[in-house]
Order: C-alpha cells, then structure tokens, then sequence
C-alpha cells in the first residue's frame, strides 16, 4: 500500500524473494513526496533534525522572517504531541543512537540500491560525484566536525575542508569562497532523480508480473484482530497473505484505524527544478547542502534541483511563491552562473517524518501480525528505502516458516 519510493522499494525486494506482489495508490507512483524531492543519496551524512544543537537555534529559527523552519500552531494534537517529541529527542544521546542506526540502515540501502539498478538499469541521473555541506560560520562547523568525527568512528569516509579546499572540489563555488568557514567532504555521496527511479521501477516491477492498482485509495483494513483479511478499496477488497503499509503521512489515519498511533507528522519541504548552464564549471558537479540555509543543490543531468526547508504546518500541499523564490534566490546567490533560474518545475511535499528520524519499520506490538510498516523516513525516504524494504524480509520469512 503506497507506490512512492518507500513502497516500490518494498514491491522490489519482495518480488526479488518470489513473492506474489500487488502494489496499491490514489494516485500515480512517485506523484507524492517522491515526485521532486531532494535527489540526494546521503549514505554517510545522516544527522539527525532532532539534535542537540536545535535549542540554541530555536529562537532565530522560529522568529526569524527568513527562516528555513517554520512552525504554524494549529489546534491539533497530532502537532502537538509530535512537536514534544521532538524536543524530548533533541538531545546528544539521542542523535548519537539514532546515527548509528542510521548510518547502518543507510548502508544497507547503498547495497540494495546499487544492486537494483544493476540489474534493472533505469536511466534516472544518477551520479556519483560526492557531497559538500556548507557552514557559514566556525561555531556551526565545529559542531559539524564533531558530527563528523561519529559518523568516522561509524564506518563513514568523510574530511573537514576550509574554503579554498571547497573551491578545489566544486569549483562553481568560487563566488562563495569568502563566505565558506569550513565544509564536510563526503566524496562517496551520491543523487538520482527519485521520481525517475519510481517511473522506473514501476516499468521493471510490471515485466516481473507485478500488479499495479494505481488511482485506487485504500479507504481501510479488514481485520480479525490477529490478522488483516484485506485492504478495502474504492475499487472493491484486496486479499492478501500480508500487507505493507508504506503510504506516507497516509499511514497514519489507516493506522489509527485499527487502533496503532503511528508517531509521524507531515515535515514540508519545497524544491525548484532549474535549466543548468552549459558551462562545465558553472553549475555543481558536486551535490551541495547549504547547512545554514537547509538547503540542497543536486544536478540532475542537464537540470539542478534546489530543495530545502521544514514546515509543520499540517496536511498543506499548496507551493506559494515566496517559498519558491527563497530557492531561487538561494541559487542565484551560492551559484550565480549556474542557471538561468526560470523554473521548469516547483514542488511541495509532506515528508513523513517521527521525532527521532527513526524510520518505522516492521511489525508493531499490538498490531495484526501480517501487517508490516514502512514510513517515517522523514527527508531520508529516497537514501533508506531500499535498506528497509530488505528489513521486512526476515518477518515475511518467518511468516513462511510457521
């Protein structure tokens, strides 16, 4: 349930194992959150939102008109609760544990990921060329070094640089280089385009005999207590043998509906799609993420995708302007010869995201045990998915045994 990136994934590894998959969405595959998301691949970097350092930051990042998170208080106790959970979450404990999970998780999927597109070899930009995240001033770098250092101890292959030494890596950075304190170098990083990857995957799933039931909205669960019996669907009830929830901000209401909270609330981010210049050492090479900012520059063959920014402001998909502009502008300033900047395409999507940036995966206590879960990827979707999508195959094994 759910043809985004995350539920594809699952269709992948599951018809790789042999079994018999039909993959269920309201809408087209990767038309959600997958559609025009970030395009990185962030294998090695992968701290968490709920960080320590977000206390000292929540003033300017709250008040300030300019502010990559914005936060619009509804009366809703999903927000709220989730928002207190957050906060709980943002301590140094808590980020180190949950970077090592996912630091392991994320190489897992690099695995998966490699070897999917060996063997069904979609055309999706993919490239391999590193990544530089960017920090304006020597505070916000050394805290990131200490990242760095964990990450390092966890497996990760990563430097700090200064700015000359970004330059040399990116060089359509040269503008930027009195403005660069210091950056961290994952030369191992890579980008895709996700919703080409989804297209794809689609095309390859439907050559192995999966079955697709697309513009079809799953309206609830038939279920016996101990197991789900069907998905009810506008189209009428599909049996199963076990079933996977991987619809996003989606997975909550069918949760809720029998009787799981499932802590995940919509994370908004904006991206803006542009034409790269045909300079080779004009636009990024490199993907880029402006830590300051929260955003990320990827080059997607001849297009550059800009995407950033954190909004809980509910269950809204609309794109307004401004949003827009701040991305262009961002573009305009970090890589000025890079585009000509008139869009070819601008985006909003509701990133699910839990607390922690845990991903909920697997069976839940309490919930029928057929059913498996798949979603709180938050703005890692496209980087975990194909490492949780192989994490639902022991439980489905164990299935087949008893």
């Amino acid at each position: 349930m759910g043809a985004g990136i995350v539920g594809l994934a699952s269709a992948w590894e599951l018809a790789q194992q042999g079994h018999k998959v039909t993959v269920i969405d309201r809408a087209a595959s990767g038309a959600g959150a997958s559609r025009a998301n970030g395009a990185q691949l962030s294998y090695s970097y992968v701290q968490p939102l709920a960080d320590a350092s977000i206390w000292r930051q929540l003033p300017k990042l709250l008040l300030a008109s300019d502010s990559p998170l914005k936060l619009r208080i509804q009366a809703d106790p999903a927000q709220w609760a989730w928002g207190l959970s957050f906060l709980a979450a943002c301590r140094n404990d808590v980020s180190r544990a949950t970077t090592e999970t996912l630091l392991a998780l994320a190489e897992r999927s690099r695995a998966a990921f490699d070897a999917m597109l060996s063997a069904s070899q979609i055309a999706c930009d993919f490239s391999a060329t590193g990544k530089l995240v960017l920090y304006a001033n020597q505070e916000s770098f050394v805290a990131a070094q200490r990242q760095m250092l964990l990450q390092r101890a966890l497996g990760s292959v990563q430097e700090a640089v200064d700015a000359r030494r970004c330059v040399e890596i990116e060089p359509a950075l040269e503008r930027q280089e009195a403005r660069i304190a210091g950056a961290i170098y994952t030369p191992s990083e890579c980008a895709a385009d996700c919703f080409k990857v989804c297209a794809g995957l689609e095309t390859a799933l439907r050559a192995r005999g999966v079955r697709f039931m697309l513009e079809t909205e799953v309206t609830g669960l038939v279920s016996d207590g101990l197991q789900i019996r069907a998905a009810q669907t506008s189209t009428g009830d599909i049996e199963g043998d076990a079933f996977v929830l991987a619809m996003a901000t989606g997975s909550v209401p069918l949760a809720r509906s029998i009787g799981k909270r499932l802590p995940v609330y919509p994370l908004k981010g904006y991206s803006a799609t542009v034409r790269a210049a045909t300079d080779p050492f004009a636009a990024p090479h490199v993907s880029v993420t402006d830590a300051a900012r929260k955003m990320v520059f990827a080059r997607l063959g001849d297009r550059l995708r800009i995407a950033g920014m954190a909004e809980l402001v509910g269950h809204d998909n609309s794109v307004p302007d401004a949003r827009i502009e701040t991305l262009l502008a961002a573009g305009r300033e970090v890589f000025p010869r890079a585009s000509d900047y008139a869009t070819l395409d601008r985006w909003a999507g509701l990133r699910p995201a839990t607390p922690t940036g845990l991903p909920i995966v697997g069976r839940l206590a309490g919930a029928p045990e057929n059913l498996l879960f798949n979603t709180g990827h938050g703005a890692l979707g496209f980087t975990l998915a194909f490492g949780t999508a192989r994490a639902l195959l022991k439980p489905l094994q164990e299935r087949r045994r008893t």
